[in-house]
């Protein structure tokens, strides 16, 4: 992804943008994978714009992943305006939103959204974000990604990468859980400024997407687990799901705005476990998990 110069007649290039950055993150998870292929639906939105949804389902590494695009516009909602602190008016908003579920507990799972929204009014903004969701805690794998992410955000401002990286800490919460959703990363919205700077940013963030990720997939993968390791992942992803239905501001979105159910739901992972008053025995590796999602660290200097 590189950098236009914003005009009205260049949203249809950062739309373009995200189509390339989906087609080479496809194309690496198959790689990878070894088995299971994408399926592609391209889809319109009554309203105004459409996307397309890729979805790759029981393969060997990737137990479910989706790389979705989307460029939609129309009116925008009076209640979805007064959440977002915006007027009423009519909208414009192209993105790109990632969600991999690997098959192996010794492998996180992954997010990664990246999104350009416009007002009729002249309102423009970006905003975005990866996060990691690890079911055991390996450190080092943590810290890569962190340190990625952390070159990504110093190439344009030194303040991005802790300013984020707490943005991310307090997004992705389970304040009914009282626990984070993963070991973050970093979030951003309502980002205003130089659109080509900003634009530039948003790139560089999703091109270090693969660099992040795929080192750890490649490390764990073919690590043994047992059926309890499993199980304990499935719990984990009940959490995952909590967050997505109650507070992630893209589902909330996409529902407000009457978009694709089966593109906005994609996150969801196909299996998981919700037992009842679930406590992982002390000094377990779980408890170990939890005790950091409890106390957000600081992963790189």
């Amino acid at each position: 992804m590189r950098a236009e110069n914003i005009t009205n007649s260049s949203k249809e290039k950062i739309q373009n943008s995200f189509g390339l950055l989906q087609n080479t993150i496809c194309s690496k998870l198959e790689s990878i994978d070894g088995s299971a292929r994408f399926r592609e639906d391209v889809w319109k939105r009554e309203e105004g714009g459409g996307g397309k949804t890729r979805v790759m389902e029981e393969g060997a590494v990737f137990e479910k992943a989706g790389v979705n695009t989307s460029a939609v516009w129309g009116k925008l909602p009076e209640r979805m305006a007064q959440r977002m602190d915006v007027e009423a008016g009519e909208f414009f908003a192209t993105g790109i939103s990632l969600v991999i579920h690997p098959r192996s507990p010794m492998v996180p799972t992954v997010h990664m959204n990246l999104r350009y929204f416009d007002m009729e009014n002249g309102k423009i903004w970006f905003g975005g974000g990866t996060d990691l969701t690890p079911y055991y805690l390996f450190e080092e794998d943590v810290r890569h990604f962190h340190k990625t992410l952390k070159n990504a955000c110093d190439k344009h401002d030194t303040t991005y990468y802790p300013r984020f990286k707490k943005w991310c800490d307090e997004y992705f919460f389970i304040k009914h859980r009282q626990e984070g959703r993963g070991t973050g990363g970093i979030f951003f919205d309502y980002l205003t400024g130089s659109n080509e700077l900003l634009l530039s940013f948003v790139s560089d963030v999703g091109d270090a997407f693969l660099p992040s990720y795929i080192p750890l997939v490649e490390r764990r993968m073919n690590e043994p687990y047992t059926d309890r390791e499993r199980e304990w992942q499935l719990v984990r992803r009940g959490r995952y799901v909590e967050f997505n239905l109650v507070y992630d501001r893209g589902t909330l979105f996409g529902l407000e705005t009457k978009g694709r159910i089966e593109s906005i739901l994609m996150s969801l992972p196909p299996f998981v476990s919700w037992k009842y008053d679930h406590h992982p025995e002390p000094d377990s590796r779980e408890a170990e998990l939890v005790e950091v999602l409890r106390k957000p660290r600081e992963w790189v200097e």
